[in-house]
């Protein structure tokens, strides 16, 4: 898969207004007008359709969908089949799930996706990697009454990775939790050699008793996501459909290359994935042309709708495939679990 250039990523920062040279009024200017369109979108719309909005309930641009009908990214939407089932597992894929910008759909991307990959038959590792620990209480683990979580197994010797990994109520799926005691990491982390590998020295030991390892990465570009991305084999870009999200993008760019240049050779971009998508608005259009312009093929076809459902999945510590398995969200991560496997991204 074609790497991003600095280049590409420079022109994609003017665009969004990421370059220093645009200015505040400028942007102020692309809101109005963004709204003003919108507005203006979404009373023709209703007045020529007279649909509500539950008429965009279901999986963005496949609603009557045939093979090639065009997606919500504007490209003929491909089909992805079921995968065949595995004859065997492991080595593992490491993925790490990574924006510096929060609330742009990392955690509930890890989780979902890796909860699909398991119905696939895929069996899936999960490693909260943010102090937050919102991965493992999405998981149903209260990772706060544990005694080790993976920041033991980052600043201590002789503890077994086996022992931290707990199993969860989805089949198929384990994961290695945190809690806030993984903030003070980075400070230990400091001093110690080769302090960017820590992670990926953890997670060699159990590589062959998974197909899909997936690191939901804490919100920063700091030396626990550097640890993620010198660990991991790709990386998953989620990236909110709201103009300023995408003004990280170019940054977080220019760290995937660093790393892929000076620690990790073998790291790629698996895929931009557009969430938090509403097909029904000018401004989530506008935003999806917009890196699919600048990215290609590097764009998921796959888009994450915006929806109750999520927050309400994770409330109940499920994936929305087990807690809604019937809607239109569950078949995005479904659908996005194909896609992963079709592009290599997954066994």
């Amino acid at each position: 898969m074609p790497r991003l250039t600095h280049g590409r990523a420079d022109r994609y920062a003017e665009r969004v207004g990421c370059a220093d040279k645009v200015g505040d009024d400028q942007r102020e200017a692309d809101r109005n007008r963004l709204g003003e369109d919108l507005v203006a979108f979404e009373e023709t719309t209703e007045q020529q359709s007279g649909t509500s909005s539950s008429a965009h309930d279901r999986l963005p641009g496949t609603e009557s969908a045939a093979n090639g009908t065009v997606g919500p990214t504007g490209r003929p939407l491909p089909h992805f089949p079921v995968p065949e089932p595995l004859s065997a597992h492991g080595p593992a894929r490491i993925i790490a799930m990574c924006n510096q910008k929060g609330g742009v759909g990392k955690t509930t991307s890890t989780i979902n996706l890796g909860a699909a990959l398991a119905e696939y038959g895929r069996k899936v590792l999960m490693v909260d990697f943010d102090p937050q620990g919102a991965l493992s209480v999405g998981l149903g683990v209260r990772a706060h009454e544990l005694d080790v979580t993976v920041y033991n197994l980052l600043v201590e010797r002789g503890i077994d990775v086996h022992d931290v990994i707990q199993k969860t109520t989805v089949p198929n799926v384990d994961i290695l939790p945190a809690n806030i005691d993984l903030s003070a990491a980075e400070v230990q982390l400091v001093g110690e050699v080769a302090r960017e590998q820590i992670l990926a020295r953890v997670l060699r030991p159990v590589l062959d008793d998974y197909d899909v390892i997936l690191i939901d990465c804490q919100p920063s570009l700091g030396l626990l996501t550097v640890n993620a991305l010198t660990a991991a084999h790709g990386v998953i870009i989620p990236l909110e459909c709201e103009f300023f999200a995408m003004r990280g993008v170019a940054l977080l760019v220019e760290t995937i290359e660093k790393i892929t240049d000076r620690l990790n050779p073998r790291l790629q971009v698996d895929g931009i994935l557009a969430t938090m998508y509403d097909g029904r608005t000018l401004h989530s259009r506008e935003v999806v042309k917009s890196v699919v312009d600048h990215f290609g093929e590097q764009v998921f076809h796959t888009v994450i709708s915006r929806t109750v459902k999520f927050p309400d999945a994770t409330l109940a510590a499920e994936p929305i495939t087990t807690y809604a398995s019937t809607h239109s969200g569950a078949d995005a991560y479904r659908q996005l679990a194909r896609e992963l496997i079709a592009r290599g991204g997954a066994a």
